[in-house]
């Protein structure tokens, strides 16, 4: 099982944050990331409800389907594969709150690694301090754009 939170506040209006953890395509200029691509346009917005996301992040890769999309307050994902480790994902959220100095986000992401025992023990503790550094570096990366 993992459980990932981080919390940030950015020097950047909610328009600006959302816009940019929006494009998928974009991914890439953030260290930690190797690749980034949409597979596949969302229903009513290129990167909306239902688009494909492709992410590698070198020892790891994803592809991630968003699953709500309210800009510019929130974006949920679904991690639908990902290599080498086989997971479930539960939750991937994102939202976005107006606060003084900024834009408040939080990010969760919470599953499990299918692997009996090392999964659990090992893999899942690992996965979640790896998650929230990539993840609050991302985020401190939007704040230095």
């Amino acid at each position: 099982m993992f459980d990932i939170q981080v919390e940030r506040i950015i020097d950047k209006d909610i328009a600006t944050v959302f816009k940019i953890l929006a494009d998928h395509d974009a991914y890439d200029r953030f260290r930690g990331v190797n690749d980034a691509k949409l597979l596949e346009a969302g229903h009513t917005e290129r990167n909306g409800v239902g688009a494909l996301r492709h992410i590698d992040l070198g020892a790891v890769k994803f592809e991630e389907r968003i699953t709500c999309f309210e800009r510019p307050y929130r974006l949920d994902y679904k991690i639908e594969k990902s290599s080498p480790l086989p997971f479930n994902h539960d939750i991937g959220s994102i939202t976005l709150s107006e606060v003084e100095g900024g834009t408040k986000v939080t990010w969760i992401s919470r599953g499990s690694i299918n692997i009996p025992v090392l999964g659990r023990i090992f893999l899942g503790p690992l996965f979640e301090r790896k998650g929230r550094q990539g993840f609050g570096s991302l985020l401190k990366q939007i704040s230095a754009l």
